[in-house]
């Protein structure tokens, strides 16, 4: 391919990227309009956002092994126009129940259109140039998480023909068209791995041992901790435990696996996977909690909760985009690490200043900059990082784990920091929350720690 049509693809790809992000991100700031619809508790809240997350995680790996076996080309068309029709029907929702069943729907699609997007870019680029690209795609994608809540902030307000926060999940309508259309005329065909199989035995053993281990984080609406949720936990950890052993045996017979166990041998990779985890889901617990309670504790409407989320917007622009895109090929780790160091501290500050009830908005603005900043540094360099030594013909499978621990990260956050919010009934229980946030952090860079000085040496 030239260089022209190369761009071309990869612009198509960016498109399915930002559906599925803003999918994720815009529902903080409609969910208490759509509580006041049809009705439920914190808990449902939560289900609404880390539900979507942990079922995305539990297709990602499949997703990312159809790509594999049938093309990315293909699954992604597939998983866009899925995605779109689920969408729709998610704006025509009758009821609490009909919404969680087009969201289900979602994430089918979702998972998998998503690991192709990260398939085609190993597949398009070489490890060097996929730099520059991933950078630019951080940036895409990290505009595309801050925007969501602006984005269902004006939504909302416009009330277009009345359908209030249904316009959060219509605006998928035309984009989705657009990126099939352009998918299909712009995106390269490659020849599939048609010689392996689908290991559907070990994908439904994962997705029960997450579900497990999930269930028990989201039922924090309420202090007590049952027999129940502990040995639900007990088991969900046996059970991950016996698949891996049983995922290592059966790639030794050469037998068909979720994933190559090897894949696990590259420390750069398996140490990408911990900062992922611990950066998503200290991400996502704090955006949750960010657009809720700007909205149930500081009273503002979602629109003005919304446009708060405007100086994090241009903070990760400029994380990424400045710092991330110049950075990331020379600081690699210490990159990250300073950017997580940000993090730990606005974060933290940013949730302290809506725990005092205080009411000088001007000095919240530059607390949530210096996050968006933090924000940028981190998860721009990521991905790049994470599959820099990853060989090509594992692209898929890397992308759909890579992928998969992201949205478990996103899952836990959201279950972690938001049920140690609702589980505490004072007015200063995002306190809990926040050390919930700050130990992730700390996670996320002593994953980073253990990166070698110099990552891309091989390249």
């Amino acid at each position: 391919m030239t260089p022209r049509q190369k761009s071309l693809a990869f612009f198509t790809l960016i498109t399915g990227l930002v559906l599925e992000i803003v999918d994720v991100t815009i529902v903080n700031t409609a969910l208490p309009a759509i509580q006041h619809d049809f009705g439920g508790n914190g808990a449902a809240a939560q289900w609404i956002v880390a539900g979507y997350a942990l079922a995305f995680s539990m297709l990602l790996i499949l997703g990312g092994r159809l790509g594999d076996l049938f093309g990315a080309r293909a699954m992604f068309l597939l998983g866009v126009a899925g995605f779109t029709l689920a969408s729709l029907a998610c704006g025509a929702a009758g009821s609490a129940d009909q919404l969680i069943a087009a969201r289900v729907a979602q994430v089918a699609a979702g998972a998998i259109m998503a690991p192709q997007v990260l398939t085609m870019i190993q597949l398009l680029y070489t490890p060097v140039e996929r730099i520059s690209r991933l950078a630019w795609f951080g940036v895409v994608g990290g505009l595309a998480a801050i925007s969501g809540p602006i984005l269902g902030g004006l939504l909302i307000a416009a009330n277009l023909g009345g359908l209030g926060w249904r316009t959060v999940f219509l605006i998928n309508g035309p984009v989705g068209v657009a990126a099939i259309l352009a998918g299909w005329w712009l995106l390269p065909r490659h020849r599939p791995e048609r010689r392996a199989r689908l290991d559907l035995v070990g994908t439904a053993l994962f997705g029960i041992a997450l579900a497990a281990l999930f269930v028990p984080l989201v039922q924090g609406e309420h202090a007590a901790f049952g027999v129940g949720s502990a040995a639900l936990l007990i088991a969900g950890v046996a059970l991950l435990a016996f698949t891996w052993r049983l995922l290592k045996a059966r790639a030794a017979r050469g037998a068909p696996v979720v994933f190559d166990p090897a894949l696990l041998d590259n420390a750069v990779f398996r140490n990408g996977m911990g900062i992922a985890f611990g950066f998503s889901a200290a991400n996502t617990g704090f955006l949750f909690l960010f657009a809720y309670t700007l909205q149930k504790l500081s009273g503002y409407t979602p629109l003005q909760a919304g446009l708060i989320h405007l100086p994090f917007s241009a903070g990760v622009m400029f994380g990424m985009a400045v710092m991330g895109r110049k950075l990331a090929a020379k600081a690699g780790k210490w990159l990250i690490i300073g950017g997580v160091g940000l993090l730990a501290i606005f974060y933290g500050g940013t949730l302290a200043w809506i725990a005092l009830d205080s009411r000088v908005l001007w000095t919240l603005l530059p607390l949530v900059l210096a996050a968006g900043v933090g924000m940028g540094m981190v998860s721009g360099p990521i991905t790049p990082i994470a599959v820099s030594r990853v060989s090509r013909e594992h692209a898929g499978a890397a992308s759909g784990i890579l992928k998969t621990v992201q949205q478990i990260g996103g899952a836990f956050g959201v279950a972690l920091a938001g049920g140690a919010y609702f589980a505490i009934g004072s007015e200063q229980r995002l306190t809990p929350a926040i050390v919930v946030i700050e130990l992730l952090l700390a996670a996320c860079a002593l994953c980073a720690m253990r990166l070698p000085h110099r990552i891309f040496d091989r390249d």
